[in-house]
């Protein structure tokens, strides 16, 4: 299994940006089989986690042009910068109590 850290420093946050990135997640789980994709935002920073099966699954979502236009708008109009870091997991395990 392979993460996707989307780490983000915000200029604004609107009613677009809501709804697009709801759009995102939705696309994301639904025609990119993406597994997990959870995110929050604490102050001006905003940290999104997705969980893909393969490497080809994450390229094919960052080449739709639905995608690359909400790229396009999170650099001019919602954040001041952000960076994307690719993992693979090599261990994962429940705890339980």
């Amino acid at each position: 299994m392979i993460v996707v850290v989307f780490r983000a420093k915000l200029k604004m946050v609107d009613d677009e940006y809501h709804e697009t990135a709801a759009r995102m997640r939705e696309l994301a789980l639904t025609k990119f089989s993406c597994l997990e994709f959870h995110a929050v935002c604490e102050g001006d920073e905003e940290v999104a986690l997705s969980y893909w099966r393969d490497e080809a699954s994450i390229q094919a979502w960052r080449e739709h042009p639905e995608h690359k236009e909400a790229q396009r708008r999170g650099q001019q109009k919602w954040y001041h910068s952000y960076k994307v870091e690719v993992a693979n997991i090599t261990r994962e395990y429940p705890v339980s109590s």
